[in-house]
C-alpha cells in the first residue's frame, strides 16, 4: 500500500505530545487524602469505570490517527496491466468533392469513408489525429488532437457542401495535412489521403507535396475510392429531382502511387466499403509496429475502510462519554 499524500502522516507525531499531556493531566487530577494506613482499602473491589477510565481517550486517539491516514489517501497498487503507447501523429485528408456523392458505396462514397474513418479513429486511443478536407480548395476540419469525441463530432458534420466541390485539389489537400503534422512531437508521422479523382485544381502539384512530406519524415498512405468501370452519380433534373447517371470512374492511380512511393507509404484501391474497411485495418496494423509496450500500475483508493472505522469509533466515543463513562464535574 502506498499513500498519495504521505506528508500528512507526519501529523501522527502530534499524538506523542497529546499522550504525554494526558498522562500528566491524570497525575495532577488525583485527589490526595491523608490516612494513617491504606490496608483497609486493599480488599475494596474496583468498578468497571476504574478499568475503562482510559478507554475513551484511547478511542479518541485512534479516531485522530485514522483521520490522518484518510487524509494521506492510502492506495493499493497490486493490480497491473499493459498499455500500448503508440506515440503516432496521424492526419486524415479526405476528398469531399462532388464526385464523392457517387452511390457505388452505400449510401455514398463520402459517408462510407466517414464511417470507416470513425472506426479507425476509435481504435487509435493514444494517437494525435487530425482531419483535413479538400475539394477545389482545402480546409483543416480538426487539428491534431487526442480528444476522440471532438474529432468524431467534427467528422460526423463533414459533407460535400462545406467547400467548393467542383474540382479536386489533391496537392492542396496533402499540403494542408503536411502543414498541420510537420511540427508534431511524435517520431512517426502519417497521412492517410482518400480521393476518388484526379488532381485538376490547386496550386501545389501532388508529387511536389509528396517531396515536401518526405522532407519532414511524413509517410503518406493513399487510397483511391471508387468501383471499377462506371458508377452512379447524382444529377439534378430541371424539375428539382435527383436522378443517378452512370459515369466513368477516373482515378489517377499513377499519381497516388507516386505519392505513396516517394514518402515510403503504400497505395490502396478501395472498390467497395468492405475493401475500404480492410485497407484501414491494414494501415492500422502497419503503424502499430511502432508501438512500445510498458507496464504501469493502476492505483485504487483504499481510504474507505479507515474512514468507516474512524466514524464507528467516534460514535462509540460519544456514546460512552454520555452513558457509562460520563463524568460529573
Amino acid at each position: 500500500m502506498i499513500f498519495a499524500n504521505p506528508s500528512y502522516l507526519y501529523l501522527l507525531l502530534l499524538l506523542i505530545p497529546a499522550l504525554a499531556w494526558y498522562i500528566l493531566k491524570q497525575r495532577g487530577a488525583q485527589a490526595s487524602l491523608q490516612v494513617s494506613a491504606t490496608s483497609a482499602f486493599h480488599q475494596m473491589p474496583k468498578t468497571y469505570k476504574a478499568y475503562l477510565r482510559h478507554v475513551n481517550f484511547g478511542i479518541l486517539m485512534a479516531v485522530i490517527a485514522l483521520v490522518i491516514i484518510v487524509l494521506a489517501r492510502p492506495q493499493s497498487t497490486d493490480r497491473w496491466s499493459k498499455s500500448d503507447t503508440e506515440g503516432i501523429d496521424i492526419m486524415i485528408s479526405l476528398d469531399v468533392s462532388n464526385s464523392m456523392l457517387a452511390a457505388d458505396f452505400k449510401p455514398n462514397r463520402v459517408e462510407a469513408a466517414k464511417d470507416v474513418a470513425a472506426q479507425f479513429i476509435n481504435g487509435r486511443t493514444n494517437d494525435n489525429i487530425g482531419l483535413v478536407i479538400f475539394g477545389k480548395e482545402s480546409f483543416t476540419m480538426c487539428p491534431m488532437t487526442t480528444d476522440q469525441s471532438v474529432l468524431l463530432n467534427l467528422l460526423k458534420d463533414v459533407n460535400t457542401e462545406l467547400i467548393d466541390g467542383g474540382a479536386t485539389a489533391i496537392g492542396n489537400g496533402l499540403g494542408t495535412a503536411i502543414n498541420r503534422i510537420k511540427d508534431g512531437q511524435a517520431k512517426s508521422k502519417t497521412i492517410i489521403l482518400l480521393t476518388d479523382g484526379t488532381n485538376n485544381a490547386g496550386d501545389i502539384a501532388p508529387v511536389t507535396a509528396a517531396e515536401i512530406a518526405k522532407t519532414f519524415g511524413v509517410r503518406v498512405y493513399t487510397i483511391g475510392v471508387g468501383t471499377e468501370g462506371t458508377a452512379p452519380f447524382p444529377a439534378m433534373t430541371p424539375y428539382g429531382t435527383v436522378v443517378y447517371q452512370d459515369m466513368k470512374v477516373d482515378i489517377d492511380e499513377k499519381t497516388l502511387t507516386d505519392i505513396a512511393t516517394v514518402t515510403g507509404g503504400k497505395y490502396f484501391r478501395a472498390t467497395d466499403k468492405n475493401k475500404l474497411k480492410g485497407i484501414f485495418e491494414e494501415i492500422d496494423q502497419m503503424e502499430k509496429t511502432k508501438i512500445s509496450v510498458k507496464e504501469y500500475s493502476k492505483k485504487q483508493e483504499e481510504y474507505l475502510p479507515f474512514a468507516l472505522a474512524a466514524f464507528i469509533l467516534l460514535a462509540i466515543h460519544i456514546l460512552l462519554r454520555n452513558t457509562l463513562l460520563r463524568t460529573i464535574p
